[in-house]
């Protein structure tokens, strides 16, 4: 039994996973989709007791009417767990990842921005990646994005971002 099928085995005997949700993609990739209402606990145990210790990013995807998060994960013999989870887009709220990954707040600022999600508990700070003036609540990357919404903003003013 190769390390991925090792792995996709304990997941599912520990959270009781169908093989629906847990997909060997090829060497060293695995994928695994998770319920919201489970993803922390499913998330602590991977860290802590499969190791996979290393935040590579996290993704975001406009599935329509859910907002869709990967996090990718990855542990020192090379494979990389990558996580899904879904959120209601018309409330695409999560809970902050800062208390494991501290340098995961980067990678929720861009879900704040760029998706317009909500991660509670995410620490205050900047914006990023988009300037300050670009206006709050204009996702660029939702499906509903129109270009021409940016029409008549003013560049030269600086917004402000309560974070």
């Amino acid at each position: 039994m190769t390390n991925e099928e090792k792995i996709k085995k304990e997941l599912a005997e520990m959270f009781g996973f169908n093989t629906e949700q847990i997909r060997v993609a090829r060497e060293r990739r695995v994928f695994l989709e998770v319920p919201y209402n489970q993803f922390r606990r499913v998330l602590e145990y991977v860290v802590n007791d499969m190791e996979f210790r290393h935040l590579c990013t996290i993704s975001g995807l406009d599935e329509g009417e859910t907002l869709a998060f990967y996090y990718h994960l990855a542990r020192t013999d090379g494979i990389v767990l990558n996580l899904k989870t879904s959120v209601p887009k018309a409330n695409p709220v999560l809970q902050t990842i800062a208390d494991i990954f501290p340098g995961g707040v980067i990678y929720e600022r861009e879900l704040v921005d760029l998706l317009g999600a909500r991660v509670e508990g995410l620490p205050k700070g900047n914006r990023y990646p988009l300037p300050d003036s670009w206006p709050v609540g204009l996702c660029p990357l939702r499906k509903d994005f129109k270009i021409e919404a940016l029409a008549g903003v003013d560049w030269q003013k600086e917004a402000k971002f309560n974070g």
